[in-house]
Formats: structure tokens, sequence, C-alpha cells
């Protein structure tokens, strides 16, 4: 009997690599289980702070802010600012003094899992691909450019709101997990002074291959996540070019 192999990326088909994204989406912001103990520590208890968590679960307060972060990122938490107050306690840091207000993680939505595996709608995609046929494919890309954008800015502020200055490769390695736990199975690549996102799997699945127009929301999701996460640096110098296999380039990524 001989013993089974992997299945390479020829042999697997269009559902099973949207099953495969959401599957990527899912581990990403759960498949740790202290993070899993987290979530649902915070969604018993909204507006835990980084301290309450690091305090519950005996983490350090970076091992505890890495992985509210990555949940915020994932769409599964949002973050607000708290009253100003004593200071996080931590390695150098005293535990009383004014400091910055503290950061306090909230719930995003009821069930998480099940909302991102039952994301793809198939009757909301067959009205966008007609929308999209009667908006024409300059006023479309347009569109879908802006709704990606505001999308991204709208996870920035969830992920970091009131946080200094991230450098342009920082935030695009902040970004690619952002994009996996949306269903992209994305990675980040430096390459010299420029950083790619490298997309594996598309959330539209086969409606993009009709509809190559909708890369756009991709490229408006990084511009806008750039534009939240960096804020101090004008959005007109970071500038974002797209790949896409839909339109016959070798790779769907995002170089910025």
């Amino acid at each position: 009997m001989q013993p089974a192999t992997a299945a390479g990326p020829e042999e697997i088909d269009g559902d099973n690599r949207r099953f495969a994204a959401a599957v990527a989406a899912v581990t990403s912001a759960f498949g740790d289980p202290t993070r899993r103990e987290i979530f649902l520590y915070v969604r018993s208890r909204p507006g835990a702070t980084v301290t309450e968590v690091a305090g519950r679960f005996s983490l350090h307060p970076n091992v505890a802010r890495h992985h509210l972060d990555r949940l915020a990122a994932g769409g599964y938490l949002q973050v607000a600012a708290g009253q100003a107050g004593p200071k996080e306690a931590g390695p150098g840091r005293p535990e009383r003094g004014a400091g910055r207000p503290a950061k306090r993680y909230l719930p995003v939505g009821d069930d998480p899992t099940i909302e991102l595996l039952t994301r793809r709608d198939d009757l909301l995609v067959r009205l966008l691909q007609e929308a999209l046929a009667l908006l024409g494919p300059e006023t479309a890309e347009e569109m879908a450019a802006k709704v990606g954008e505001d999308y991204g800015r709208s996870l920035a502020s969830r992920m970091a709101p009131g946080e200094g200055q991230r450098s342009v490769r920082a935030a695009m390695h902040a970004i690619a997990e952002t994009l996996t736990a949306h269903g992209f199975a994305a990675h980040a690549e430096d390459q010299g002074s420029a950083t790619a996102v490298v997309a594996e799997q598309c959330p539209f699945g086969d409606a993009a291959l009709t509809h190559p127009v909708l890369c756009a929301v991709d490229r408006g999701m990084v511009k806008g996540l750039l534009a939240g996460l960096c804020k101090d640096t004008p959005a007109g110098s970071m500038p974002v070019v797209l790949s896409s296999r839909a339109r016959g380039d070798d790779t769907c990524a995002a170089l910025a």
C-alpha cells in the first residue's frame, strides 16, 4: 500500500482552494491554544487590557499584546483607547505614574469562525458580477479600489488606534497577517528597499477570474491599511503596485 502524498497546487480545484484559504484564516487567528483562550477571555470581559490579559495567563505583556494584536488584525477583536492612567507594568517600566491611555480590546461579532467560513455568498457574488458588467471597467475599478481602501483604513483603525509611526516594511508584514486572516493566505517578502505581500489564495474565488477588476479591491485594501498604519507618511508617497494572476501575472501580490 503506497503512502498518501500531499496534493500539489495544480491538483487543488477552486472549491478546495477557497476552503484552504478559510482554514488558513482561522488557523492564523486561533491556531495557538493560548490565543484561543485569550479570545474567549476578552469575549467574556469586553474592554480587557494587555496588563489584565498578561496577568490572567501569566504572560509577559509583550506576548499578551502580540496575541491580542493578531486577533485584532483578523477582525476578531477591535481596539479602543481607554482612560489615561498608570503605565502598564513590565521590565524597565514602573507600575505607577501617568502614562498614555491603555488600549482596551473588545470582541467583534458573535461567532467569527462560522462567519468566516460562510463569508462567500454565491447570490451576492452573482449580483456583484452583474453590477460590475453594467458599470464598465473604468468605473468598476475605481469603485473597487475605493471600497478596498476604505475597508483597509477601517481594519487599520481597529488594529492600532493612537499608536506611533510604523515603517512601511513593518506595516506590510502586519498587512500580510491581516490579509491571511481574511482568506488570502498571504505572506510578506522583502525585496530590496520594497516589500511585497503575496497572496496564495483569493477569497473572491472564480469571480476574480471572470472580473479581474475585483483585484483592485486587494490594492485598495493594502493602500488603506498602509495609510492607517503609517499615519505620518503621506499616502501619495506610498504607491502600491499590484500584480494579479487573473490579469496574466505570475503572482497575486502588492508591492510597496
